[in-house]
């Protein structure tokens, strides 16, 4: 009923003015790197830096309960989505065949952190990414699969040490949730990405999940693979997904990372130092977009 104001620099009587939505979505999403990277980490992608108005905007959302700034942080996350899914190809995920759903699985705040937000900001980001991805015509749906195991504490104050120990371990798969990654191309999201600890784990989770389905599905033989991954299911070396395009043994970056399950990570946001200054990156970017 009061007049509102931007999310990013106060302007009064708009959500999000025309600058700050530019800061926030108008440039092409990147790769970034944490320093140091993770071990496990998939190939992230950013929709813009960390800094000034991008941070005021997720900080309204996030802390200050902001809603209305959903759909725009949502479309900037698709957006990161969009780039990293062109670039990544099948990246880890279940072998060639009829092209499958994006599932948007959102890195979960604790449940401490929730209840005092009132919601849980990822997810609901996710929820608008996943229907700008829709609208575009990419099938997308969010699966909010990962849970906490054990308490973690707010990793705002940590350094990069801490918030490795605070997290490891931390995240599992619900039980219906490991039938669900299998049905689709599975893409981490988060609002930010700092460290990469958060999303290392949650990948950890993701492929352990989708380790114990192919483990049990193997059991049942070649039918139930293929009820669970999809026609001409496979098991590559040490248990890896066989994709087209892998390279065989080792598979390039994708497989070498030790893993299975995830395409890529997409974030709103990420700390300027870690975006990549590659031109190659940008060109093939803009072709897949």
């Amino acid at each position: 009923m009061l007049p509102g104001e931007c999310g990013g620099c106060g302007r009064p009587r708009t959500v999000l003015c025309p600058a700050c939505r530019a800061a926030l979505g108008g440039s092409l999403p990147r790769r970034v790197r944490p320093v140091p990277e993770r071990p496990g980490l998939p190939a992230v992608y950013a929709a813009a830096p960390y800094t000034d108005a991008v941070r005021a905007i997720l900080l309204a959302h996030k802390e200050r309960g902001a809603l209305g700034l959903g759909r725009a942080l949502g479309e900037a996350l698709a957006g990161a989505v969009g780039v990293g899914v062109g670039e990544g190809g099948e990246g880890e995920g279940p072998p060639a065949g009829p092209p499958s759903a994006l599932l948007l699985v959102p890195v979960p705040s604790a449940p401490r952190a929730t209840r005092s937000r009132g919601h849980d900001p990822t997810r609901r980001i996710a929820l608008a990414a996943a229907g700008a991805l829709r609208r575009s015509g990419t099938a997308a749906r969010v699966a909010a699969v990962l849970r906490h195991r054990r308490p973690v504490v707010d990793q705002s104050g940590l350094d990069s040490r801490q918030r490795l120990g605070n997290v490891v371990g931390a995240l599992g798969v619900t039980a219906a949730g490991k039938r669900v990654l299998a049905g689709g191309r599975v893409v981490l999201v988060d609002d930010l990405v700092t460290t990469g600890a958060s999303l290392a784990e949650a990948a950890r989770a993701v492929r352990e999940a989708l380790t114990d389905v192919y483990d049990g599905a193997a059991g049942g033989g070649v039918r139930a693979r293929s009820a669970v991954l999809g026609p001409g299911a496979g098991q590559g070396p040490r248990g890896r997904w066989r994709t087209a395009g892998s390279g065989g043994p080792g598979g390039g970056e994708r497989a070498g990372r030790g893993g299975i399950g995830v395409v890529c990570a997409a974030v709103v946001a990420a700390s300027p130092d870690s975006f990549l200054n590659k031109p190659e990156l940008s060109v093939k970017s803009r072709r897949c977009r």
